[in-house]
């Protein structure tokens, strides 16, 4: 990636040393090319005063990226796409989002001697599984395209969920869930996404969202699925039918879910060079030189496992209030329903007039603000959770949705796979801890212990915000820009 710098300029002589160029070098085609862009300055009389170019300046700094190459931005295949990554977040992104279902159960029937730090770790395990798998499928994806690996990860991920039926056994459960069907969604993941970007540049991020939005569907669903089954007809067949609802819904995903120009790469000449390319290709440390990148990524672990560790235990949070016992299933419901207008309206807003990065930090501040400011302090008030709930849910499911579009904005989409699965594998090293430190934090499930642990994800959240900014700052400075 390139440097930014402040070069000078006639005008910018004749002005007195006010219109400064800012430029990015940056390769295309083996050719060192240069980004020019020039930021607002003050009049005469300290006003502000955007230049015309300005207004697109900052938001086409790094389409300048993809500059040669012509996106679609719509038309029948490329919503097709969309659709198929739909329904294979569906079940991936839907059992992220509704942890608690799962949590709630087996802590208080398999595992209830267990303690919640132990818990934790199937949980813990599962994400750091799928943030691994989301590196390898990274590289993949960029020299090979998406379906083998979409087949792949949808075997191991259901696979997983079917026999975490018969798990009684703190062990079982990580080698089902935690390893299976982690290592099985993080494959899933980079390809289900990546595909969206090679078909949208303009409406990125609104696609994006739409696609992220089968995660809040089957956020909504899979509670009350398992609501129902765990009494009807018992938890070991209630898992049995999700899997196979799993299986149908990536089986249309590997079908619909394609890249715009598939890669037709030279095989290699041994199994060592295969093995030698991806584990080269899969992590590269050097992007974190781009120092964009870094923080953007750090802003994405900080925010996303706060999130995460959130959703984890909310469950567990609502029944230790003594709530209604249906509560903890609603409230999931709820959270992943009011997701799905945050995963749209964000994106839309950010795509026609504020920009990806700062919708992204405004809704990660606001996040942290209803949390302190609702959750914290009135949270044995059933009104104000429930009204905490949908703003909750609203929130953070933008900032699922814009987290990839954000990575997207400051990397060519050539590279978009690698990029992404990078920077989950730096996601897997901060979830390491996140779970099982909450888990600790929570200790005997009292209130004070659980207001601690609400402080400590809200935390992690405002660091995020923080990273994001610092993110955008080495992109466009710390002026106004729609970016």
């Amino acid at each position: 990636m390139g440097r930014w710098s402040v070069l000078g300029n006639p005008d910018h002589e004749k002005a007195g040393g006010r219109l400064p160029l800012v430029t990015d070098d940056y390769m295309r085609d083996g050719q060192t090319r240069e980004l020019r862009m020039k930021p607002p300055v003050a009049d005469e009389d300290g006003a502000e005063e955007v230049l015309a170019a300005d207004e697109k300046a900052a938001t086409e700094a790094t389409n300048e990226l993809d500059v040669e190459e012509e996106y679609p931005d719509g038309g029948y295949r490329a919503w097709l796409t969309v659709l198929g990554s739909f329904v294979g977040i569906f079940p991936i992104w839907g059992t992220a989002n509704a942890l608690g279902a799962y949590e709630g159960y087996i802590s208080n029937h398999q595992l209830a001697s267990s303690g919640a730090g132990e818990v934790s770790w199937i949980f813990a395990l599962h994400m750091i599984a799928c943030f691994v798998g989301c590196v390898f499928s990274g590289s993949y994806f960029d020299r090979n395209g998406g379906q083998k690996a979409i087949i792949v990860g949808s075997v191991l991920y259901v696979f997983g969920i079917f026999m975490m039926s018969e798990c009684t056994k703190l062990w079982h459960f990580i080698l089902a869930f935690s390893l299976s069907s982690g290592v099985g969604a993080g494959i899933l993941t980079t390809p289900l996404i990546s595909c969206v970007a090679t078909w949208f540049n303009r409406r990125r991020a609104v696609a994006t969202s739409l696609a992220t939005c089968g995660g809040s569907i089957g956020g909504i669903v899979i509670p009350l699925i398992l609501r129902r089954m765990y009494v009807t007809i018992g938890y070991k067949w209630a898992l049995k039918v999700l899997a196979l609802v799993f299986l149908v819904s990536l089986t249309f995903a590997a079908f619909l879910a394609r890249e715009r120009v598939t890669p037709r790469p030279k095989p290699f000449r041994s199994h060592r060079d295969t093995i030698r390319f991806y584990l080269s290709t899969s992590f590269n440390w050097r992007y974190f030189f781009d120092k964009r990148f870094l923080w953007c990524t750090l802003a994405f672990a900080f925010a996303e496992n706060a999130i995460c560790a959130i959703a984890t235990y909310l469950s567990s949070y609502i029944i230790t209030r003594g709530f209604p016992p249906s509560m903890p299933y609603n409230a999931l419901t709820v959270v992943n329903a009011a997701g799905i207008l945050g995963r749209y309206i964000p994106a839309y807003l950010a795509d026609r007039y504020f920009g990806r990065f700062n919708v992204v930090i405004v809704m990660v501040l606001a996040a942290v603000i209803v949390n302190m400011a609702m959750l914290l302090p009135f949270g044995g008030n059933i009104t104000v959770v429930w009204v905490f709930l949908c703003l909750y849910g609203f929130l953070t499911g933008s900032i699922f949705s814009l987290t990839p579009v954000c990575i997207g904005q400051i990397c060519r989409t050539a590279d978009f796979g690698k990029y992404y699965s990078t920077a989950y594998l730096l996601n897997a090293v901060v979830t390491l801890p996140v779970l099982p430190v909450g888990g600790a934090i929570i200790g005997n499930g009292s209130i004070e212990n659980y207001n601690k642990f609400i402080i400590f994800a809200s935390a992690m959240m405002l660091l995020g915000a923080v990273c994001y900014i610092i993110s955008r700052t080495y992109c466009v400075g710390l002026r106004w820009y729609k970016f």
